[in-house]
């Protein structure tokens, strides 16, 4: 089980769980194509961010095997919502984990996607004592999966044409890291 003690601090962010106040920045991006283009949802209207928001809200904490973390991201300095996380506890058996994450193109580029992400790292090897974490991007998805190599997870798949993505067949890849390869003190480059 992991019930984070929140807000989760980095040096730019605090690291929450959402509540219904987050509805217009939530929608500010969850309702552009560019961010929903590689992710398995469309351009969200107001109500289906709504109805999504409802349940990121209900999921705070990992209780067992099956369950997802949903965390906001929001700058210290100015209190506005520019990300949102997910830790999915996919095994608990084998100890696995896998890592999703959307943040606000008008903060892209500044590393904050990789300070956020490093935490959520943290909380999965440290907290919740997984053993192994890896996370899956479409292969076109350059940004994501340089956002994982910072993070210093290894490329481990490129499985060629593996599903039928918003109508066309798509490239996956799978990047991962053990706990074992977990750095908590490793300074990723700035992106």
């Amino acid at each position: 089980m992991l019930k984070p003690s929140y807000p989760l601090e980095t040096a730019r962010l605090l690291l929450r769980p959402f509540t219904m106040d987050d509805l217009d920045a939530l929608y500010s991006f969850h309702s552009r194509p560019d961010v929903a283009r590689f992710l398995y949802w469309d351009a969200r209207t107001r109500e289906e961010t709504r109805a999504a928001l409802k349940n990121k809200i209900g999921w705070a904490e990992l209780r067992e095997g099956g369950d997802a973390l949903n965390i906001g991201a929001e700058l210290r300095e100015t209190g506005a919502l520019v990300g949102d996380l997910t830790l999915f506890w996919r095994s608990a058996e084998h100890r696995q984990g896998e890592i999703g994450f959307v943040f606000h193109p008008d903060h892209h580029g500044r590393g904050l996607a990789t300070e956020a992400s490093r935490e959520i790292l943290r909380l999965g090897f440290e907290d919740l004592g997984l053993h192994r974490i890896y996370g899956r991007c479409d292969a076109r998805n350059t940004p994501s999966a340089r956002l994982m190599e910072r993070l210093g997870m290894r490329r481990e798949a490129h499985h060629v044409e593996n599903e039928i993505f918003k109508g066309e067949w798509s490239d996956e890849l799978v990047y991962a890291m053990l706990r074992r390869e977990w750095n908590p003190t490793a300074q990723p480059p700035d992106a």
